[in-house]
């Protein structure tokens, strides 16, 4: 048969002449494999460098045991599904094998071609989806490469830089601190995914949007009827991220008593969950962050001293963008193109005078700040220039409840309305005059909506 590289290779291994044709035959039924057979252990091993996908493994080969050929396979790779047929249904056997690793087992009986043949095409549908999967998540890490993810070029952020390539070689907790907006869960990416542990989950809990009743249940899991709605056993966020990360934004706001729960868990490197006894073994990595000062709620009593220590590891301040320099510019021009793109809009460009404005400016509300003024000021010019009077200013509060989310053009252009017709109590043509547009825009948008002026 001729080798084709980019077939599904499906390798049999059975010394049984007869019953070897029929597994052949049964699975090239399937024009899209290509199946090799073996009559023996050693034959195969010669050949298990070519890389099947999955193998057919008689489990009484007269030169080879069985379950230590499944063993060799998937200590050379382990992403080579093995499917064990054997003229014996022995159930013990067969669960020890398949907590060995092999993904089936097979009695030879009448209707094991139908059988065979079905399994082999769901392994080659999950083979693509394990494939595209392993697809994103490069795509994924390509995207938190913190060199293309993190925009800037000051002093400051150059140290962040070299502090995240330390984070990214250790398996050290992080404790990232910064005021809001500056990018703290954007670093916590940047570290997990281009870390040894990017192939497994990254999970990230907000510690204050979780009712102090309820975070418990959440970072451990609970067993069915541990509490009143509990119907099923839920897992936990440390199981979770079992061999990934787990990241604990806004760890200031947890409760001092689940403070106790969350430092044993770090400790001991395992959870019981809520209702349950069992123990259950966790590895994954910290990090936390917040916009407080953890020493001075360690002073003040309400954040655990020996937690703190716990969780400190090895600490980035992100710096506020009022200190950035020059990154002002390069981020509003990278939001501004981002933005542009998204919307299929020609990319608009700052007039000196807009320059000015947004470096006079202190931001409260950070790089998150900058990103909702120069979005809005995009949709808020006319031309192909963005000039002052586009750019405004105002309290993140407001900022936010003006604009928050990502949304398309047409979003912005909506919510741009129906905050002027508010402000100016639903007249309409005061509105169209304040916008530059017609008021037959405005009753169009509105109708849109289904928003009544």
């Amino acid at each position: 048969m001729v080798n084709n590289n980019n077939s599904f290779k499906v390798f049999v291994v059975e010394d049984n002449e007869w019953y070897n044709k029929l597994l052949v035959h049964s699975l090239s039924l399937n024009p899209d494999f290509e199946v090799v057979s073996f009559f023996s252990g050693k034959e195969f091993l010669d050949h298990l460098k070519e890389k099947p996908n999955v193998v057919t493994l008689d489990f009484l080969l007269p030169d080879m045991d069985g379950a230590e050929l499944l063993k060799r396979i998937k200590d050379f790779n382990e992403d080579i599904e093995v499917i064990i047929i054997s003229e014996q249904d022995d159930i013990e056997t067969a669960i020890e094998l398949l907590k060995a690793g092999a993904y089936d087992y097979i009695v030879k009986t009448k209707d094991i071609r139908n059988r065979l043949l079905n399994t082999v095409n769901n392994i080659s549908k999950n083979t693509d989806l394990k494939a595209e999967i392993k697809t994103l998540k490069k795509e994924v890490q390509k995207k938190y490469d913190f060199q293309n993810s993190i925009i800037g070029s000051s002093e400051s952020i150059k140290k962040i830089f070299t502090l995240i390539e330390k984070a990214v070689t250790n398996n050290i907790a992080v404790s990232i601190t910064g005021e809001t907006g500056t990018g703290k869960e954007l670093v916590a990416k940047a570290i997990h995914y281009n870390s040894k542990r990017s192939h497994k989950s990254l999970v990230v809990v907000n510690v204050a949007a979780i009712p102090a009743d309820l975070i418990e249940s959440e970072l451990f899991g609970h067993e069915k009827g541990a509490f009143t709605g509990a119907a099923a056993r839920r897992i936990g966020k440390f199981e979770e991220a079992h061999e990934g990360t787990l990241f604990l934004d806004e760890i200031g706001e947890m409760d001092i008593n689940m403070q106790v729960k969350l430092l044993r868990a770090l400790q001991e490197k395992e959870v019981v969950r809520v209702g349950g006894n069992n123990v259950v073994k966790t590895d994954c990595r910290i990090i936390v962050a917040t916009n407080k000062n953890l020493m001075d709620e360690v002073k003040n009593g309400r954040f655990r001293e020996d937690l703190y220590y716990r969780l400190f590891g090895l600490p980035i301040e992100l710096p506020p963008l009022r200190d950035r320099e020059n990154d002002i510019l390069i981020l509003a021009k990278y939001f501004i193109e981002n933005f542009s793109r998204e919307n299929d809009i020609p990319i608009k460009t700052l007039t000196n005078e807009a320059q000015k404005k947004l470096f006079g400016y202190s931001y409260p509300g950070n790089v998150r700040e900058l990103k909702a003024i120069v979005e809005l000021a995009v949709v808020m010019s006319n031309t192909n220039e963005i000039e002052p009077d586009n750019i405004t200013f105002g309290s993140v509060e407001n900022m936010h409840e003006m604009i928050s989310g990502d949304m398309t053009l047409r979003d912005y252009e909506h919510r741009i309305i129906n905050y002027y017709l508010k402000k100016y109590d639903d007249n309409i043509n005061t509105v169209a005059h304040k916008l530059d547009i017609s008021p037959s825009t405005i009753y169009r948008m509105l109708k849109e909506t289904k928003i009544d002026a």
